[in-house]
């Protein structure tokens, strides 16, 4: 089981869009995804809601309730057959609770929109992954999406400088879409959409989905697998024997 959280203390970052398309994606290969809101306003749990029976399966938790009738595990249990948990966090989310967050997490999202403010509390964001969720750099599992940018601007050209500084991988750049928000309104994701209106949108995931199935169990594991075969050493062909030339010197027949 792969889980991905998505996170960002700062409000409006677009945790929820990149956390629903993520499910959405994964949907549509049919690994079985499950979509986890832990945010108390549920946008996640509502694009679900308005998901059809035909459409891609995606089994949604919504953490932010509380019940008094079954124990907390219990709430958040996941399907035995879930591949992949895609994890969306609250605003104002704490410093002290992002341990309990990305402590079992294979992948931490940070999004970040190209503002001045944003930068800001992207810098702190990634300052407390490092030095109260002990994620290590040397872990290489946290990424950063620039979000909602619109190339050619100043303020798009500020945002790069500033997560080049980080030394944290950029592994995506969205653009600023409309197909974001008729996908939130339908309850679909862009990966669900007609190709033709969703082809620029598409491609920029590509390299997001790239970076995390790189570090998916699967992946891992072939990696391990062709690290651990041992190779047999070469066979080495026994010496050649020459004939000696029989008496006379003429070569024997």
């Amino acid at each position: 089981m792969y889980r991905i959280v998505v996170l960002n203390p700062k409000g409006g970052s677009g945790k929820t869009t990149i956390a629903i398309n993520l499910a959405s994606y994964y949907a549509v290969r049919e690994l079985r995804p499950v979509l986890i809101d832990y945010d108390p306003q549920g946008s996640s749990i509502r694009w679900l809601k308005k998901r059809t029976p035909q459409q891609p399966a995606i089994h949604g938790i919504a953490a932010y309730e509380r019940n008094n009738r079954t124990t907390r595990s219990f709430h958040l249990r996941l399907p035995e057959e879930a591949q992949r948990v895609v994890i969306d966090t609250p605003a104002a989310l704490s410093a002290h609770d992002m341990p309990d967050l990305t402590r079992s997490a294979d992948a931490v999202l940070v999004p970040v929109l190209p503002s001045d403010i944003d930068i800001h509390a992207c810098s702190k964001c990634i300052a407390d992954l490092l030095l109260v969720a002990k994620v290590r750099r040397t872990d290489n599992r946290i990424a950063v999406i620039a979000n909602r940018v619109r190339k050619h601007t100043l303020v798009y050209q500020s945002l790069m400088r500033f997560l080049a500084t980080l030394q944290i991988p950029i592994v995506a750049t969205f653009r600023d879409s409309q197909n974001y928000i008729r996908g939130a309104e339908l309850g679909v994701g862009i990966h669900e959409m007609k190709p033709y209106l969703v082809r620029e949108d598409v491609e920029q995931w590509e390299p997001l989905v790239q970076w995390l199935e790189a570090r998916s169990p699967q992946a891992q594991a072939a990696a391990v697998q062709t690290e651990t075969v041992v190779t047999e050493p070469a066979l080495v062909p026994d010496e050649v024997l020459v004939p000696e030339p029989a008496a006379g010197g003429g070569i024997p027949q």
